[in-house]
């Protein structure tokens, strides 16, 4: 059983990453997830519920009522869609382009600011080590 201890690094790195990632977000009065739906959304074609929910791995439970709030916010908007009536698209809103534009490069100087303390090369063998772990476990 030695792969224990790596299943408890893997679980505190994401949960200090979490930690590091949602600070920062917070102090730009937004949530984690309305954060990622706003990345996932910006310089993007309008995307489906489902669509959405892959791409962001939110549930669809907590995808409804996130989506409810940043529409009354008018950050994002629904559209008809036209392959299947029966569902619709979600886009931003030009409100939600401007505050994407804003928040995402802010974000990502941020996280950088702690990623640019690794070089290249172990950036990409921890990348490699995730990767082969991921594919190990599919």
């Amino acid at each position: 059983m030695t792969f224990l201890p790596l299943i408890k690094d893997l679980a505190t790195t994401y949960q200090a990453f979490e930690r590091y990632s949602a600070r920062h977000i917070k102090s730009m009065g937004l949530t984690e997830t309305q954060f990622d739906i706003l990345a996932t959304l910006g310089n993007q074609p309008p995307m489906t519920c489902k669509e959405l929910g892959e791409k962001t791995l939110i549930l669809k439970g907590t995808m409804t009522g996130v989506l409810e709030r940043m529409e009354t916010k008018g950050l994002i908007e629904r559209l008809v869609n036209e392959e299947d009536a029966r569902s619709y698209r979600v886009q931003l809103t030009k409100a939600g382009d401007r505050l994407f534009k804003r928040v995402f490069p802010e974000h990502i100087e941020y996280l950088s600011k702690a990623f640019n303390q690794l070089s290249k090369e172990e950036l990409e063998k921890v990348r490699k080590s995730l990767t082969l772990i991921k594919s190990v476990l599919n």
